[in-house]
């Protein structure tokens, strides 16, 4: 039994400022940070054989607060890192939907059918992200592994350890230092926990967005 324990990064200022990431490599801000030290302290009493996060330093930086307790090496894998989004990255959302409005409609209403401009889509990022925990599940029989990564991966992972399709995207929560976890057992995959917040509930300023 292999149990994984799926992570998003905690906030940055992008996050906070409704601005598309994808692979730009944008840090924690402060109250990304105290996300993942709260994560930290909710963790302390697990025990982690592994961790493995996307190569941005905002989830790095989320697995390695977390990991404090634990003495673990992260290790980065490009398979985790988050959706690329093209045109759109760094853009506002409230720019994207002056600039690309049908576009931007069909992302909201269809979002396994796009594939952002100079960027890729769902079905891609689903394909390398269940890849990487494919291959985790292969080099950690029965342990237990930190994974650190981004709304959007996460997003697609959840639905493909459920045996959901992509279209269900806007159906899963997965706010910033979301936790969830997943075992693997006799060829199958359980839910744990999905888009948990309890370890954030007595952080000031905090907003619950899935942006």
């Amino acid at each position: 039994m292999t149990r994984i324990v799926l992570v998003r990064h905690g906030r940055t200022e992008w996050n906070k400022g409704e601005i598309f990431r994808g692979t730009a490599d944008i840090p924690l801000d402060e109250q990304g940070r105290k996300e993942a030290a709260c994560a930290r302290d909710w963790l302390k009493e697990a025990t982690f054989d592994a961790a493995y996060s996307s190569p941005l330093s905002r989830a790095v930086e989320t697995a390695e607060i977390i990991l404090e307790p634990h003495g673990i090496q992260v290790r980065k894998h490009p398979g985790l890192t988050d959706l690329n989004y093209g045109e759109w990255q760094g853009k506002s959302n409230e720019e994207v939907q002056k600039s690309y409005p049908e576009l931007a409609r069909q992302w909201t209403e269809a979002p396994h059918t796009v594939v952002f401009p100079g960027g890729e889509g769902l079905a891609a990022v689903r394909s390398r992200a269940l890849a990487a925990v494919e291959e985790v599940v292969a080099r950690h029989p029965d342990e237990t592994v930190l994974l650190a990564a981004h709304r959007v991966v996460n997003k697609v992972l959840i639905s493909a350890l459920l045996g959901l399709d992509d279209s269900h995207f806007w159906e899963i929560g997965q706010d910033t230092a979301a936790l969830n976890e997943f075992v693997y057992r006799g060829g199958k995959w359980i839910c744990r926990l999905v888009n948990d917040t309890c370890h954030l509930r007595g952080l000031p300023d905090r907003v619950t967005t899935d942006f």
